[in-house]
């Protein structure tokens, strides 16, 4: 993400300095590692598009402009929805401005050819937009958040909304980011928030999706809940994070401010770790906002969705100006590159396939979290409505998965009028 909005940081210019002593993040991106056989992986080719649909209009002081920071499937919601293939519902963070969250149903999606959005359906709010994190995480620069819904776990007697906030700018943060609420926006009955182990807040506190029950019965018993985050410019980890959790285990619920038990699955180092292990092709300007756990018959895949810089990368400014160590300073470019932070010559929406049986490797204290790799990539700019030019940042935010019916959605940034979010939605087969 951008730091013009928060200023120079010291983090931000010794991730730059590392950067340039190392020559090991900018410069140019090495190769996308080729896809990978094995009967138990899903490929790129198992996702099949089905289309797109809208986002409707406002609601309980708050819209979808400028949304994409979470998304979370329940299966059991808009039980009087249309019999079109499309059951369920779907929770999301609205603007990012208020980080309030709404209900909608889900439309069959559209394929529009000529990319035109005219073309598509319009999902419809089931519950307005509403404040659930019940006074905690307010006054955050630049949120984080992520949403995951499961049904009732341990002593739970009704399925539950978990949720997690950070913030852009918190470097050594190790406090309280996770909660769950109740279905009901309007009672959300938010408990927590709670700690992750002993974790900051860099690799814990954007997206979240659910482990099916058999891997984490076989390697996390217990956590049937994935954390993580990527942090632009090497701060938490130089590529995505999971971590496996279950708050359900340390109490119903458990007291606010708990450190939850937490099993790390993938972590990279930091950009000042002594030793660096980091993601194939990384790059500081890397934005890794959505993941989930994908599976259909025998096959599954945890996937990564994003905005991958490609060419060259560097800390300063879109037109290619680096803002150097020391000063002088050079002057700030006019708008539109007057933005500070990390940019690569040009970007890509991109989804990311790990194995899980390499995380279960990390679980078991076979592998280090730091040596799962990609092993396919797929190109999501070509179903996309909003990329206009090849330096574009942000293509694509948040996603969440249908593991009964096999549907993923994920988030276009910006891709609707009136800088709405577009949901576009794959089918997984085996």
């Amino acid at each position: 993400m951008l730091d013009a909005r928060t200023g120079r940081t010291i983090a931000a210019l010794a991730a730059l300095m590392l950067c340039i002593a190392l020559h090991a993040s900018c410069g140019e991106s090495p190769s996308q590692p080729a896809p990978s056989g094995g009967a138990a992986r899903l490929q790129p080719e198992n996702l099949v598009y089905k289309g797109a649909f809208r986002l409707p209009g406002a609601s309980g002081g708050s819209d979808w402009g400028w949304s994409g920071d979470a998304l979370a499937y329940h299966p059991d919601g808009d039980t009087n929805g249309p019999d079109d293939g499309y059951p369920g519902s779907l929770f999301g963070i609205g603007h990012d401005h208020q980080e309030y969250v709404s209900e909608i149903g889900i439309p069959a999606p559209v394929v529009s050819k000529a990319r035109n959005t005219g073309e598509l359906k319009t999902a419809r709010t089931l519950q307005p937009f509403a404040d659930v994190r019940a006074g905690h995480f307010k006054g955050y620069e630049m949120y984080r958040s992520g949403l995951a819904y499961l049904p009732p776990q341990g002593k739970q007697t009704a399925g539950k909304l978990y949720f997690c906030f950070g913030q852009h700018m918190h470097e050594g943060f190790k406090g309280p980011t996770h909660c769950w609420c109740d279905l009901d926006l309007a009672n959300p009955n938010t408990a927590g928030p709670w700690r992750i182990a002993d974790f900051e807040e860099y690799v814990t506190s954007d997206y979240l999706f659910t482990i099916p029950k058999a891997w984490a019965e076989a390697n996390t018993p217990g956590l049937l809940l994935a954390t993580g985050r990527y942090r632009d410019g090497g701060q938490g980890s130089q590529g995505p994070s999971v971590i496996a959790i279950g708050p359900w285990n340390d109490g119903n619920p458990p007291a606010a401010g708990t450190k939850l038990k937490a099993v790390c699955l993938l972590k990279y180092s930091t950009v000042v770790d002594e030793e660096q292990h980091t993601v194939s092709g990384y790059h500081h300007a890397d934005e890794w906002a959505g993941a989930a756990w994908l599976t259909a018959g025998t096959k599954a895949a945890v996937v990564f969705v994003g905005t991958k810089g490609v060419g060259k990368c560097w800390y300063g400014f879109a037109n290619g100006v680096v803002w150097p160590e020391e000063g002088p300073w050079p002057p700030v470019p006019p708008y539109p590159n007057d933005e500070r932070g990390w940019w690569s010559t040009g970007f890509e929406g991109q989804m990311l396939f790990y194995d899980p049986a390499d995380l279960a490797a990390v679980a078991r204290g076979k592998k280090r979290p730091y040596e799962p790799q990609p092993y396919a990539v797929m190109k999501l700019d070509p179903h996309l409505f909003g990329v206009k030019k090849p330096q574009q940042k942000t293509h694509v935010r948040a996603c969440t998965f249908d593991r009964g019916r096999g549907y993923l959605y994920v988030l276009e940034f910006r891709g609707d009028e009136d800088d709405k979010s577009l949901v576009h939605v794959w089918k997984v087969t085996p």
